[in-house]
């Protein structure tokens, strides 16, 4: 039986790297690469885009766009890792977890958006409550989030990277920051199609001190509901709807052991994974709650991603390579 090909357009980036390393050590699956010299060459790159089962594209929006029209065969299918197609019509939303039934559309999908870092655990911690009506609809929502220097791309990784290797055991000048502050930020048309709410949440990102890793903070002021569900109803409901998932994974709740001294939540604790925690943590005197997604920005928020995405495409056991 052949072995499907697979072709990563942009295998060079951040996030084709590690695609790349992940399925580099794969027997079932061959690599198609492109010479250094013609990765700019569009009747190559259209070549190898129509000659391979699969075509997965880390690449920045309009090249992703470019390489989708260079496609003309039904037969390729397309996972693309920018944020170009990740709320188009006609491609299937990649986050398997995300409503029952998903796994199916992206099986049987020729066009498949791989989600963004933040949106992922964002929709992770909301869209339980908005599905299941825990939480209306048009609930105010905010998010709050860091995450490590590694989801800014090449550039934002060599500065940091090159004051660490100058200053070694110094803290950057850029220990932590909140960046977006025009609002608009690219990801939330993303976070306001695929959560069920009626208007888009105000979203403020932030970069810190370390490279990888990610959390994405959700306040609640339940107060403002006339009848505000409990932090162990709130809890219920994530968890029953996760129950039977293996990457995204609902801490118990008041269960203080993944907390550092039981205190601090740390960013980094499941790099290296593809897994995505819940945390639920919630005052039921002062009606408030905060929900908490933790993952690492380039597993379950990028490559991880990709690689679970891509198996479900060709019909392999989920978590294959993961």
């Amino acid at each position: 039986m052949n072995k499907p090909k697979i072709f990563i357009d942009g295998e060079s980036g951040t996030t084709g790297l590690q695609i790349y390393s992940r399925l580099s050590q794969r027997d079932d699956i061959e690599l198609v690469s492109i010479e250094a010299s013609k990765r700019k060459d569009a009747d190559e790159r259209a070549k190898l885009l129509n000659s391979v089962d699969v075509a997965i594209l880390c690449l920045p929006d309009d090249a992703a766009r470019e390489a989708v029209s260079l496609v003309n065969s039904d037969g390729v299918k397309i996972l693309d890792a920018s944020t170009a197609y990740r709320t188009a019509e006609g491609w299937i939303y990649g986050f398997p977890e995300l409503n029952p039934g998903q796994r199916e559309k992206i099986a049987k999908a020729q066009f498949v958006s791989n989600p963004g870092c933040y949106p992922t655990g964002f929709l992770a911690c909301i869209r339980p409550l908005i599905a299941q009506g825990v939480i209306p609809g048009n609930f105010p929502v905010t998010i709050n989030a860091v995450s490590g220097y590694s989801g800014g791309g090449k550039n934002l990784i060599q500065k940091y990277d090159s004051f660490h290797e100058q200053q070694k055991g110094v803290t950057s000048d850029y220990p932590f920051g909140i960046y977006g502050l025009q609002f608009g930020h690219k990801h939330v048309k993303e976070m306001h199609q695929h959560s069920g709410l009626a208007s888009p949440p105000l979203f403020v990102p932030a970069v810190g001190d370390f490279e990888q890793g990610m959390l994405v903070q959700i306040p609640l002021p339940l107060w403002i509901l006339d009848d505000p569900p409990s932090g162990e109803e709130i809890y219920q409901a994530i968890a029953q709807y996760y129950q039977a998932e293996k990457f995204v994974q609902v801490t118990p709740f008041k269960d203080t052991t993944l907390l550092r001294d039981g205190t601090f939540l740390d960013a980094t604790a499941v790099n290296g994974t593809n897994i995505l925690q819940i945390f639920v943590f919630a005052n039921d005197s002062t009606k408030e709650a905060l929900l908490v997604a933790r993952l690492d920005n380039l597993g379950k928020g990028a490559s991880g991603a990709a690689v679970q995405n891509l198996n479900i495409m060709l019909g392999f056991p989920e978590g294959l390579g993961l």
